[in-house]
């Protein structure tokens, strides 16, 4: 992998991460146009380009996980079905699907914002503050993130549609999936990185530095930006991308378990 690629794959990663999108198949997508071979070395990569937009969404939002225990153990509960399931069951879950049907799910996905936001009323979406949020939304969201195990389910999508479908306003919904992330990647992405380590070498440094660095930039653009979109205007263009990617996915034959 060359420092070029390795750029251009941090762009895809810090774009990508926190959108309702996989950011795994956009990632395998990537490497597969440029001709990189996924291997372990790669594996790892992805993994530690993956914690860079995580560094950016706690920085962003350090004042709110610093000041907010009661914030902290949200997000616990939430991450605590997830981290059960993958921990036990995740080969099994990944055993049951091929990538016929991962394809199939990013487009029931992309249909679920599209039918979510068709009937989508600011008075039934009443909480507007994370401070707002109850232990038994957060226990929902975490129950939709099961979904994410699944290959092809993004994390972000599945998240925020789980707080949306509990009553979360969009920005609320969105913010809370992004901190989520952070128990959630966190725990994954450790797991990950102790299997892969051994593939990683010391002449692999500069690729490493230079995909963490812009992933963890535009992740952190990325996160300023969604923010500001959604408050202002709905989820309905992730949902329409969502259909179409998954129809391209399926008409090229992506192996989105790569």
């Amino acid at each position: 992998m060359t420092l070029f690629e390795s750029a251009i794959l941090g762009v895809v990663e810090g774009l990508t991460e926190f959108l309702p999108v996989s950011s795994t198949a956009h990632l395998v997508l990537a490497s597969e146009i440029m001709g990189i071979k996924q291997d372990g070395f790669t594996t790892a990569y992805e993994i530690i380009i993956q914690v860079a937009p995580i560094f950016a969404v706690m920085l962003i939002f350090k004042e709110r996980l610093t000041q907010s225990m009661s914030l902290w153990m949200k997000l616990i509960v939430s991450f605590i079905p997830t981290g059960f399931v993958g921990l036990f069951f995740h080969k099994q879950i990944e055993a049951m699907f091929s990538a016929n049907s991962t394809v199939a799910l990013m487009i029931v996905t992309g249909f679920a914002f599209l039918a979510i936001e068709f009937f989508y009323k600011e008075k039934t979406h009443h909480i507007s503050d994370l401070e707002d949020v109850t232990m038994k939304q957060a226990i929902y969201v975490g129950l939709f993130q099961v979904l994410a195990l699944i290959p092809g389910v993004s994390r972000s999508g599945s998240t925020i549609l789980g707080g949306m479908l509990s009553g979360l306003k969009r920005d609320v919904s969105m913010t809370f999936s992004f901190l989520l992330a952070i128990p959630t990647m966190g725990a994954a992405s450790g797991y990950m990185l102790l299997k892969e380590y051994s593939a990683l070498e010391s002449q692999h440094i500069w690729v490493l530095l230079v995909g963490f660095v812009v992933s963890f930039i535009v992740g952190w653009i990325a996160i300023k930006a969604f923010l500001a979109i959604v408050s202002r205007y709905s989820f309905k263009p992730f949902g329409v991308y969502l259909i179409v990617a998954g129809l391209l996915y399926g008409l090229f034959g992506i192996d989105l378990h790569s």
